[in-house]
């Protein structure tokens, strides 16, 4: 048997749990979280086996122990597990940022038995109640093993997130923390920076935010996030943050001086380079950003799950425009991503879907 402590037991640990014992027989889990409801929720479930209220000497039985409590929690925690982990335990966070973690590891001399963790997916929704084992299905697993891990630790890290479902990939923790404030961070920024634009403009009747549909609503969806969460990211990756937040500046202000210099040639350029490069995306569709009618399913990582949903819509007459897998699913829902012609479809297809079974978010 495989023994995994959890320190917190909400969304993300409860969701990694949940994937851990639905696939595989060899797992034995304890969880640790101040909530009452939520350890008898687990213990109900068949999720915990074992289910205490704060760490404790239970832990000294862990061969992992994830660090699954908010970011300004897992530091003390790291701290208070130090005399309670047995020689060999492999611990690891699931925070979004890596490198101050990492750095509080080597200062603890956890380097050889540290492996940083993020998977990379989420939800609006908090806590035990709202986790699931489909929620890492194809996200990316973000792993930042401590440089004197042993291979062989690392690998047998990787395969046990493999088994959930995701998709391990391996990056040190200056890259990860950089690279998310680019394609994470800094969106969130840009996101609520918008809304807020929009909201300090608006007229007294609410007119921007009635008629705020199509592109507003789809660049702008990841605004409504956890502001507790985005908070704590920007307090603790502020070096990277702060960087490309100049560099998008410094970049809009370019624009506005073509826009204000009415430069026909540097506008166009702008629009096109930018459409180039974003129609390389896998998941990327042609043109300006428009409406996109879409829902996302949650689908078992089984041969032929992807195929029988589109036969099923195929065959009931509703046309399909895109379908893919979501592999970055931050505060996304649903691991398979439909977008459709129309939007009469999407109705359609959440009856449809329904009624055999399937779990659709809007």
């Amino acid at each position: 048997m495989i023994t995994c402590g959890f320190i917190g037991l909400g969304l993300i640990g409860g969701s990694i749990a949940r994937a851990l014992k639905q696939n595989r027989n060899d797992i034995y889990i304890i969880a640790c979280d101040p909530d009452p409801a939520t350890l008898q929720l687990a213990r109900s479930e068949g999720i915990a086996d074992v289910a205490i209220p704060a760490p404790g000497a239970e832990l000294g039985e862990c061969d992992y122990i994830f660090l699954c409590a908010p970011v300004s929690r897992n530091d003390e925690n790291l701290r208070h597990i130090l005399s309670l982990r047995r020689e060999g335990c492999i611990l690891t966070d699931v925070g979004s940022v890596k490198a101050p973690i990492a750095r509080l590891a080597e200062e603890l001399g956890l380097t050889d038995c540290f492996i940083g963790g993020h998977p990379m997916a989420g939800s609006e929704r908090v806590g035990f109640a709202n986790s699931k084992a489909v929620l890492l299905e194809n996200a990316y697993y973000i792993i930042a093993p401590a440089p004197a891990v042993p291979a062989g630790a690392v690998d047998a890290f990787r395969e046990l997130v493999q088994s959930t479902g995701a998709i391990p990939l391996q990056i040190d923790s200056a890259s990860h923390d950089y690279i998310t404030a680019a394609v994470s961070h800094l969106p969130h920024i840009v996101a609520a920076a918008l809304v807020q634009l929009v909201r300090d403009h608006d007229d007294a009747g609410g007119t921007m935010k009635s008629i705020a549909a199509g592109g507003f609503k789809d660049i702008t969806r990841i605004a409504s996030s956890s502001p507790v969460m985005w908070q704590q990211i920007c307090l603790t990756n502020t070096v990277n943050i702060s960087g490309l937040l100049q560099d998008y500046i410094d970049a809009l202000s370019a624009v506005k001086g073509e826009l204000d210099g009415r430069e026909a040639a540097q506008l166009y350029d702008f629009f096109d380079h930018a459409r180039a490069y974003r129609d390389s995306f896998i998941d990327a569709g042609s043109g300006p950003i428009k409406r996109a009618y879409f829902l996302r399913v949650d689908i078992p990582d089984e041969a032929g799950s992807l195929a029988a949903v589109a036969t099923l819509l195929a065959l009931n007459g509703i046309n399909i425009k895109n379908i893919g897998i979501t592999h970055n699913r931050e505060a996304e829902e649903g691991v398979l991503r439909i977008e459709f012609y129309e939007e009469d479809a999407i109705g359609k297809a959440v009856r449809l879907l329904s009624g055999r079974g399937y779990v659709t978010h809007l």
